[in-house]
């Protein structure tokens, strides 16, 4: 072993910079460190990259609910509080009727539509 590191001193003149730099027992432990803690670690760097993606996505959604129901609640207000509101939404979703009406539905047929 003593032979071949000779050698490697004689082929190689940066030898003695490579073995103080990078075979430096703390350079190691600290370069193993961050590795585990990158890759390898419960806590790694892309455990919680994935974990703010999926927060992320969470918000969204969240912010879309938030919408969607202040659009549902004050829909229900405006129909709660008039009485108009009421009789035109039962008679177009649910076709309601007077007793003396009668409903015609009307089918479009998509194919003779250009």
């Amino acid at each position: 072993m003593k032979e071949l590191i000779k050698d490697i001193k004689k082929i190689n003149p940066g030898w003695k910079f490579f073995k103080t730099y990078f075979l430096n027992k703390y350079l190691i432990a600290i370069t193993a460190f961050l590795v585990w803690m990158i890759f390898f670690d419960s806590t790694s760097f892309l455990v919680i990259n994935e974990m703010n993606k999926e927060i992320n996505k969470y918000e969204k959604q969240l912010d879309f609910y938030k919408t969607e129901y202040e659009k549902n609640d004050a829909f229900y207000k405006k129909l709660m509080n008039n009485k108009d509101e009421k009789e035109k939404f039962a008679r177009e979703n649910y076709f309601m009727k007077k007793p003396n009406e009668e409903i015609f539905i009307l089918v479009v047929d998509s194919a003779n539509i250009k």
